[in-house]
């Protein structure tokens, strides 16, 4: 990629004050584009992203983004217009990040309930489905579809198995998407990360069992870390990643091999 690889773009990152969602942002930004960061709750959060961006010479606004109920979707892009017209007056997007997700565990006392499956999807899969779709009349030909996805689309894992049903069902949907989309030049493609180090993760890894076996089962021999994924988002999100579409690309250290 060159650099600036972005410059001009805007993008939407949903999820983007923490974690694996902070650090695509902060990617986006300093590849030149414009980035809107999601956020549900934690604006402070959100605004130390968009301090981050500005920091760099790049520029970011925080967007109110809380996900999972009917209508979501509609006020993420009422409140993306709102903000979007003092940055470019054409409005407009380029670049949808779909990473915003949740996670509910289980064990053997425990079973997931009707409450927390019905909240999965509709954070992990409902949001994404409705987000592209209100996008319709905003998002720019040669515009690029991202979601994050997870390693656990693939391999058991019962105490998530939830979890990994709602990434199993966004890669159907990217894959239908990007059929959909292709017409117009724009690509859509799913990104499947492994362990990752962030803060979501930081009380699990902190186990020293749990942090051996993490590393044990990456070729590479480490644990990920947020730059990890945004690194490959951003070359999905750039030019360069034209002629890939519909596929979801494996970020997980080659973990189970």
């Amino acid at each position: 990629m060159s650099a600036k690889a972005l410059e001009g773009k805007i993008a939407l990152v949903t999820g983007g004050s923490r974690g694996i969602g902070r650090a695509i942002a902060e990617r986006l930004g300093r590849e030149g584009a414009l980035v809107a960061v999601g956020y549900a709750r934690e604006e402070g959060a959100a605004d130390e992203v968009v301090a981050r961006i500005e920091e760099g010479g790049g520029r970011a606004f925080a967007l109110p983004a809380a996900l999972g109920r009917h209508g979501d979707a509609a006020a993420l892009w009422a409140s993306f217009d709102a903000r979007v017209s003092a940055y470019a007056p054409d409005g407009g997007v380029d670049i949808i990040v779909n990473n915003a997700g949740i996670v509910h565990w289980t064990t053997d006392e425990s079973a997931l309930t009707e409450e927390q499956f019905d909240e999965l999807f509709a954070i992990n899969v409902r949001a994404p489905y409705f987000i592209v779709q209100e996008a319709a009349g905003r998002l720019r030909d040669q515009g690029r579809i991202i979601n994050i996805s997870s390693g656990l689309a693939r391999v058991a894992s019962p105490e998530i198995k939830g979890y990994g049903a709602t990434k199993g069902a966004l890669d159907t949907l990217t894959l239908n998407l990007a059929k959909e989309l292709g017409p117009r030049g724009i690509t859509v493609n799913s990104v499947a990360p492994g362990v990752i180090e962030t803060d979501i993760n930081a009380e699990w890894l902190a186990s020293p069992d749990v942090e051996k076996y993490a590393v044990g089962i990456s070729a590479l021999g480490r644990i990920g870390r947020p730059d990890d994924v945004s690194g490959v988002v951003a070359f999905l999100a750039s030019d360069d990643a034209r002629w890939v579409t519909g596929r979801v690309v494996d970020v997980t250290g080659g973990s189970g091999l």
